[in-house]
């Protein structure tokens, strides 16, 4: 039985340390998308899709329910994907990055 747990926990830390990871990514991604939500040059259907996509975040409907909130993240990540692509489209200047 000791074997099991063992397993059980090192799945739990990898999923635990994965997630982790996504949310830095998430983080960095969010504050990168600040200046694009207010650039007239991109569409306004980009950022009705990120704004909708923070709104499923904090929703308590899931498409899959998981303590994880995997579903979430990923939309989330898809939306800013979009708004990043259309700003790069529009122009739209990135962040000056810490060289």
């Amino acid at each position: 039985m000791e074997h099991t747990s063992t397993i059980w926990w090192v799945a739990a830390a990898i999923a635990v340390a994965a997630t982790l990871a996504i949310a830095v990514v998430l983080a960095v991604r969010l504050v990168r998308a600040r200046r694009m939500l207010g650039d007239s040059g991109i569409p306004m259907s980009r950022k009705v899709l990120f704004w909708g996509a923070l709104v499923y975040l904090v929703s308590p409907a899931d498409l899959l329910p998981d303590p994880i909130l995997l579903d979430d993240i990923g939309v989330l990540l898809a939306a800013l994907r979009a708004l990043h692509q259309a700003g790069a489209r529009a122009g739209a200047r990135e962040p000056d990055s810490v060289a």
